[in-house]
């Protein structure tokens, strides 16, 4: 049995005498799409952070493929990132770039591709996302909100990565935007063999998208089951963030809409 994508064991992040985690684990699985949620304050950007090395804990292990992420050497990590993609809440665009050259950065980074192979990856990437030749020479000021999701997403693609970090997808996006966003990456996954590691707190999203929901709450990963079986959960917080009206409109959308896609991506 292959070893899990992500495995974190006994993390603990404290800020002084402030405790965030304690003793928190979490396991995702090749395939898997796992939404993480949790209240103001619990963590989840920082647990984010910790899974990408741009924060240690201070005590524990975050495991990605394998490797220890913060017992790694600049070498090995960089090798980790060219495994995984990263989707920012806000695109994070270089702004003195265009579209084109910001999904081209990450593959010219390699300094093993000619540039013919270089331009060539980077159009199938935005055309994969439906930004035309012609927008892809904006810049990203001249790009909407969603354009520039879309392109923020083939770059976090560009390298055609194992694992996908998407931090909050569609923030910012009016519901039709959000709606298309979220059937882009689950067109996309279907092309690709991904597993997704999300935070969000927007239900739609997550009902449509998630095979599995990790609930981060008491400084600790209290649930990590199908969405389904965590809102059956007696828990103050659950009870709150997914039976309020709008969890429950978003459930109703879940099971009136599409076909359930497995965790294999079928």
């Amino acid at each position: 049995m292959s070893a899990p994508v992500i495995k974190i064991e006994n993390l603990c992040t404290r800020f002084d005498d402030f405790v965030v985690h304690q003793d928190l684990n979490l396991e995702v699985e090749a395939g898997e799409i796992v939404s993480l949620v949790g209240g103001s304050g619990s963590g989840k950007t920082t647990l984010l952070r910790q899974m990408l090395g741009l924060e240690r804990p201070s005590s524990g292990s975050v495991r990605i493929f394998g490797d220890d992420v913060h017992k790694a050497n600049e070498r090995q990590l960089q090798q980790m990132r060219n495994r995984w993609g990263m989707l920012f809440q806000h695109g994070a665009l270089f702004s003195s770039m265009s579209a084109f050259e910001n999904v081209a950065q990450p593959l010219r980074e390699l300094h093993t591709l000619p540039e013919d192979v270089v331009r060539d990856v980077a159009l199938l990437k935005l055309h994969m996302v439906d930004i035309s030749p012609k927008d892809s020479a904006k810049m990203p000021s001249e790009l909407s909100g969603g354009m520039i999701k879309r392109v923020a997403l083939a770059r976090a693609l560009a390298l055609e990565p194992e694992l996908l970090f998407l931090d909050e997808p569609t923030a910012g996006l009016d519901p039709n935007l959000s709606e298309s966003f979220v059937e882009l990456i689950a067109s996309l996954r279907k092309e690709m063999p991904l597993t997704l590691m999300m935070v969000t707190h927007d239900l739609d999203t997550l009902f449509s998208l998630s095979t599995k929901i990790a609930v981060l709450a008491d400084k600790h990963v209290i649930a990590m089951d199908t969405p389904e079986n965590v809102v059956k959960l007696e828990h103050p917080f659950v009870q709150e963030f997914f039976l309020g009206a709008r969890g429950l409109r978003a459930m109703q959308g879940m099971h009136a809409s599409a076909v359930p896609v497995d965790s294999r991506g079928n």
